[in-house]
Parts: C-alpha cells; sequence; structure tokens
C-alpha cells in the first residue's frame, strides 16, 4: 500500500499539524463568536496540545514511533471518553450533574489551575450541557468527538506501520 511508503517523521508532522490546527480553529471561533469554552472544553483543548506535543516528538525521534503511537491513542481514547460524556450531557442535561455545581473533579481542578497560569488558552467559564455553537446539526463536543475517533483511527495506522 502506498501510505506505508510515507515516512513515519511525515506521518507525525501531520499529526502535530493537526491537532494544533484544532486547538488553534477553537480558539479562533471561541473569539470570533464570544463563546464561553466550559472545563471539559479546556480539558479536550489541553488532550489536542499533548497529542501534538508527542507527535512533535515522533518527529523529532521517529524511533520510538511504537511508543509515540501507543501513547497518542491512549491520549486520543480519553479524549474520545471526555467529548463523548460531554456530548451525552448536552443530550440529556436533565440527567447531568453540571461542571462546576457540584466539589470539583480533578479535571475540573487542572481546569481551574492552567485557567490562572495561562487565562488566554485555558480559563473556563462556560457550562458544560450547554449548546451554544453548532455546524451541520453538531455542537463543538459533537465535532470533537468525531476528531478524536479520526486520531484513534490515525494511531492505528501508525502501530501498523512497519519502519
Amino acid at each position: 500500500m502506498p501510505w506505508r511508503n510515507v515516512p513515519a517523521r511525515a506521518w507525525f508532522a501531520a499529526l502535530a499539524l493537526g491537532a494544533f490546527g484544532l486547538v488553534a480553529a477553537g480558539m479562533e471561533l471561541q473569539n470570533l463568536l464570544r463563546l464561553a469554552p466550559c472545563p471539559l472544553c479546556i480539558f479536550q483543548r489541553l488532550l489536542y496540545l499533548v497529542i501534538g506535543l508527542v507527535a512533535l516528538l515522533g518527529v523529532l525521534a521517529p524511533a520510538g514511533s511504537l511508543l509515540w503511537s501507543l501513547l497518542i491513542a491512549a491520549l486520543a481514547t480519553g479524549g474520545v471518553a471526555v467529548a463523548g460524556y460531554q456530548t451525552w450531557m448536552q443530550a440529556f442535561p436533565h440527567l447531568a450533574t453540571e461542571c462546576g455545581y457540584s466539589d470539583p473533579n480533578a479535571i475540573e481542578r487542572l481546569v481551574d489551575w492552567l485557567g490562572m497560569e495561562w487565562p488566554a488558552l485555558f480559563l473556563a467559564t462556560g457550562f458544560c450541557a450547554s449548546r451554544d455553537w453548532e455546524f451541520l446539526g453538531l455542537s463543538m463536543a459533537n465535532w470533537s468527538l468525531l476528531m478524536f475517533g479520526g486520531i484513534v483511527s490515525y494511531a492505528a495506522l501508525l502501530l501498523m506501520r512497519r519502519d
């Protein structure tokens, strides 16, 4: 298959560019449309950034591509879980405990700390169950779920490569 002939560095560079691009697009939408990201949105942003950084490690050290691919797959699977949970919250807001209404969990504490350190990138001011923005009938959480699923598939392709 021709995709197997593409160097591992190119695969990781494309993934890093895509992950950082998703963060940039999300931040631009936030600014243009005056959206208020919630703690789960910010945590997903953090996961995209970490996936991008791990992909950059794959560019710099392609010999560890198995490790980088497994780590990316694990991070993206976590992203699927978080975005899936937020999608559920948006579909059934009457069943969900809104973020910030109870004792903060580990994700909310991390996001709060990051928001104090880097407010331009990580400040969470919105509600997790709200659907403030939609495109083609899907909310930001729905799109993020699809993107994380795509990254899991991409990582699976990286794992199938034999360099």
